[in-house]
C-alpha cells in the first residue's frame, strides 16, 4: 500500500501547535524534524546516551511530516491544512508554510514510532505504559495507566495533558463523577478513575477516539457501569440534549476539557449546566496567546479561577463553579 507524505514547512514556535492540530485532523504518523537540542529528561524518555556530531544548529526552522492514504481526498486534506494555517498564523510565526508532496510505501511505517515509545513516569507515582511493553520499574503505591494511544492520540507525554493531570491530581475526591469533554485516548478519564472517581464520561467528536477509548478502557480493565464513552458534539445543541437525556440530566463534581481555546471559550458557557454547584472545572490545551481570552470566558459564567498553570507555551486553568 502507498501513502502521500506531506512535509509542512514551518517554525520551531509553531511545531507543537501544528502537530496538535494534524492530529486533531485524524491524520496519522506525524514527524517532526528541528534542530532544538533534547533535554536532559527527553534523553531520559527516549534512552539517548549520545548525538551525532553534524546536528546542524537550532536555526528556528522545523519540518512536520505526514502520511495520507492514496484513498483519501488528497487535494481538499492540503486545502485544510492550509485553511488551519492560515488561521494559526493570528497568532504563531508559521514560517513559510510552504508544502511539499512525496509518497512512500506502507512498510509498516505506522508502527515504526512504537520502538521510541517506553514506559514513563507523568510524576512521582502516575507511570504511562505502552501495552506492548514491560514495566521493571514499578515502585509501591504506583498508578500505571496501560495505554495504546495509536498514532492520532495522546500519551499523556504532552504538556496540555500533563496540566491536566496535575488538577485531576489536586482536586478529585473519593466517589467524585467525572466528565472528560474531548478525551481522545481516555487518558484522563482512566487517570481520574484511578484516582478514586467512582464513574467516568468520556466524549468525543472522532469515532477513531472513541474506538481507541473504549479499548484502553478495556486493556485497564474498567467495566461499563464505571466509564462510558459517547460520540457527541455538545457544543451542538441537538446533539447535546440527546446527550443530558441518556445521562439523565446528571451532573458532574468534576469536568475536564483538554481541547483547544477556541473550543474551551463556548464550552465554558455549556459547562454550568453539567458541573454541580462547587464542582471543578480543570482545562487545558489553551495556547498562552489565548490565555486572557479564556480567562474571560470562564469568569463570565460566574466561576471563581483557582488557579493557572503553565507549561512551555501551555496553560491550564482550573476554576469552581460557585
Amino acid at each position: 500500500m502507498k501513502w502521500n507524505k506531506l512535509t509542512i514547512e514551518t517554525t520551531t514556535a509553531a511545531e507543537d501547535m501544528l502537530g496538535y492540530e494534524l492530529q486533531e485532523m485524524g491524520i496519522e504518523g506525524v514527524e517532526i524534524e528541528d534542530h532544538v537540542p533534547l533535554t536532559d529528561e527527553e534523553r531520559k524518555v527516549m534512552y539517548v546516551d549520545l548525538l551525532p556530531d553534524d546536528i546542524a544548529p537550532d536555526d528556528g526552522t522545523a519540518r512536520i511530516s505526514c502520511y495520507i492514504d492514496e484513498k483519501e481526498d488528497l487535494p481538499a486534506m492540503i486545502a485544510k491544512i492550509r485553511e488551519k494555517i492560515e488561521e494559526l498564523s493570528a497568532f504563531l510565526p508559521m514560517g513559510s508554510g510552504r508544502i511539499t508532496l512525496g509518497e512512500t510505501e506502507e512498510e509498516d511505517w505506522i508502527n515504526n514510532w512504537k520502538v521510541f515509545f517506553k514506559p514513563f513516569r507523568l510524576d512521582d507515582n502516575i507511570v504511562i505504559k505502552p501495552t506492548w511493553e514491560t514495566l521493571e520499574d514499578r515502585r509501591e503505591g504506583d498508578i500505571v495507566i496501560e495505554i495504546d494511544p495509536g498514532t492520532a492520540f495522546g500519551s499523556g507525554s504532552h504538556e496540555t495533558t500533563k496540566l491536566c493531570i496535575s488538577g485531576l491530581k489536586k482536586y478529585i475526591k473519593n466517589g467524585d463523577d467525572l466528565l472528560d469533554v474531548g478525551t481522545g485516548s481516555g487518558i484522563l478519564s482512566i487517570i481520574g478513575l484511578k484516582l478514586g472517581a467512582a464513574r467516568a464520561v468520556a466524549t468525543d467528536i472522532d469515532p477513531n477516539a472513541v474506538r481507541a477509548t473504549e479499548e484502553n478502557f478495556a486493556i485497564n480493565g474498567i467495566p461499563e457501569d464505571l466509564a462510558r464513552i459517547y460520540r457527541v458534539n455538545i457544543l451542538d445543541e441537538e446533539e447535546a440534549e440527546s446527550f443530558y437525556r441518556e445521562n439523565q440530566g446528571k451532573k458532574n463534581d468534576v469536568v475536564v476539557a483538554n481541547i483547544l481555546a477556541d473550543v474551551i471559550i463556548p464550552l465554558s458557557a455549556i459547562v454550568p449546566g453539567l458541573l454541580k454547584e462547587g464542582g471543578i472545572y480543570i482545562t487545558s490545551g489553551i495556547i498562552n496567546t489565548k490565555e486572557e481570552e479564556v480567562k474571560e470566558a470562564i469568569l463570565a459564567q460566574g466561576f471563581t479561577i483557582l488557579e493557572i498553570g503553565h507549561m512551555k507555551d501551555w496553560v491550564s486553568i482550573v476554576a469552581v463553579r460557585n
